[in-house]
């Protein structure tokens, strides 16, 4: 792999450009790298009644599908988005993770993760919020390493 950094004077903006042959996981990993770096202080345009918002991603827990549209929850607040989910996905800095079919959460923010005895979920917690979400089985394992690799750094 060539790594450049190429220097254009009257630049306005600077620009990361990843070219591959296909996207492998190291080529996720790097991207996920930059953009946890590069969006750390981004806002996200979000929605509550008729009046626009913008937050900071670091401050939302979860974004989640419910029949009424995208809900986005930060510890005090619930807001709607016009994004779909998938859209979210790849967008998203890599501290973000799909935990269900229908939610992402911001791994940051993760306070526990419990075995629901119930079902075969898990239930996520959030640091300084009463809010938790299901963590469906087929996630729990990411989730977990990406919790790691979080408390490694």
């Amino acid at each position: 792999m060539k790594v450049r950094i190429e220097l254009e004077e009257g630049r306005q903006e600077d620009e990361v450009v990843i070219r591959c042959h296909s996207l492998t996981d190291e080529i996720r990993q790097i991207h996920n790298a930059i953009s946890s770096v590069t969006s750390s202080k981004q806002n996200v345009v979000l929605y509550k009644e008729d009046t626009e918002y913008y937050v900071a991603l670091e401050d939302i827990l979860f974004f989640e599908t419910e029949s009424n549209g995208l809900n986005v929850h930060t510890r005090d607040n619930v807001y709607q988005a016009k994004y779909r989910l998938y859209e979210l996905e790849e967008m998203l800095p890599g501290y973000f993770l799909r935990i269900s079919k229908s939610t992402i959460l911001n791994v940051r923010e993760v306070y526990s993760l419990s075995r629901n005895n119930l079902s075969t979920t898990s239930v996520a917690a959030f640091r300084a919020s009463h809010k938790q979400v299901f963590v469906s089985r087929h996630y729990v394992k990411m989730l977990k390493e990406k919790l790691e690799e979080m408390r490694m750094r």
